[in-house]
């Protein structure tokens, strides 16, 4: 399935924006300007079908950590808004605030989780969209293989999606294609490889076609890669960041370790040893030559700690990922975006922000300081004080 456009609004930076999506989308812009916002807010679509929404933000401060930082029209609902694309499918969720009247005998303590406001999910029949789900927060009706409108028979946690929790998937099978395709997307950002990152200790040996988010199972990934994936294309790459240099796993009783040797050093180096660059490096050779392709594969800023010297490979390695996969990847390094520049089927963003948010670059005029002064911006009067957003009753 392909994605033709994402729509975020209300999360942290981002207001309101809108992204048309290719076979390989390029978000560039400077650190700051909100691309690790958009990566997170997508990252939230995908853990719509696993069960964790609530977690996920929970993980990022609650809901107040995550609401749109800028300035809201008075009585305007803080809410977080998203939608895309999907083939001929459209999803979309709107969530917020936890009503007050809902947060007595002792829930207040859960005044971060998110409230889910609204739930849709329509199909294009080729004359007009078709709604198939419809949820207002625990009111929730679907359309069944029959067509017939029926009221959901489960019920859902008004912290979680529809999708995550479809019990009856031969009534729905729309529904439970889209969850299916949102669990298979992949997400890669921030590996750690600092000298405690468990990338760098000792591993369980089991074939691992997929690396993990944070690539603790690097070793058994890349060993996998050469016993059933592209070995070759993996080892090229490794020569082409290392000359004459060559990387090693080697097992015993289950456990599998890294090593490598380099031309004038005459021992192999650990993978404790490795430099922050080099690990990095080979996480991200991981997540793109793996043999199960996910549909959707997002990547946070591949190009840290990884010298510019390596970036046309990075890149010629994002385009042999794309012929399996689409490909969303932001970057601050406008060297790496240039690699991409001009490819079939890529395309560059530049993302800027202005008065605070993040936007495409040339769609979004600064306010003067006359529009500030007779409103706009947090102007006292219009906004609704942020400050303020724990204790609305938002119904």
């Amino acid at each position: 399935m392909n994605i033709q456009e994402i729509e975020i609004s209300g999360y942290r930076s981002v207001d309101d924006l809108k992204l048309e999506l290719s076979n390989v989308t390029v978000l560039v812009g400077p650190n700051g300007c909100g691309k690790s916002n958009i990566y997170q807010s997508v990252n939230l679509i995908a853990a719509a079908a696993t069960g964790q929404f609530a977690r996920r933000i929970a993980e990022e401060g609650g809901m107040q950590s995550i609401l749109w930082a800028g300035g809201r029209r008075k009585n305007e609902k803080p809410r977080v808004s998203l939608s895309l694309s999907i083939d001929e499918l459209r999803y979309s969720l709107e969530f917020g605030l936890i009503p007050i009247s809902e947060r007595a005998g002792g829930l207040d303590i859960f005044r971060r989780d998110p409230d889910i406001k609204l739930e849709t999910v329509e199909i294009d029949s080729g004359r007009k969209m078709v709604t198939l789900l419809t949820r207002k927060r625990s009111a929730i009706t679907a359309k069944n293989m029959d067509g017939r409108d029926q009221s959901y028979p489960d019920a859902v946690a008004n912290s979680e999606s529809v999708l995550s929790e479809l019990r009856e998937p031969q009534k729905f099978p729309e529904l439970t294609t889209l969850r299916a395709e949102f669990l298979k997307w992949r997400f890669y950002h921030d590996f750690r490889t600092d000298l405690q990152s468990p990338i760098r200790e000792p591993q369980l040996g089991t074939l691992t076609p997929i690396l993990s988010h944070d690539g603790h199972d690097l070793a058994a990934t890349i060993a996998t890669i050469r016993t059933i994936g592209d070995g070759a294309r993996l080892d090229s790459a490794i020569g082409d960041a290392f000359p004459d240099s060559k990387l090693q796993i080697t097992e015993s009783d289950g456990v599998l370790d890294m090593f490598m040797s380099f031309p004038g050093v005459y021992r192999n180096l650990s993978a404790r040893e490795f430099s922050d660059g080099t690990l990095q490096y080979l996480c991200i050779l991981a997540a793109l030559l793996t043999p199960r392709p996910a549909p959707f594969l997002v990547l946070n800023e591949p190009e840290t700690s990884i010298h510019s010297d390596l970036f046309k490979s990075m890149a010629e390695l994002v385009m042999r990922a794309s012929k399996n996969s689409q490909i969303l990847l932001t970057t601050h390094s406008r060297d790496l975006a240039a690699y991409l520049t001009g490819r079939s089927g890529v395309t560059i963003i530049e993302l800027e922000k202005v008065d605070g948010a993040t936007c495409v670059r040339g769609t979004r005029t600064p306010k003067t300081e006359e529009q500030k002064s007779k409103g706009f911006l947090g102007a006292k009067g219009e906004f609704e004080d942020d400050d303020n957003n724990d204790g609305e009753e938002d119904d």
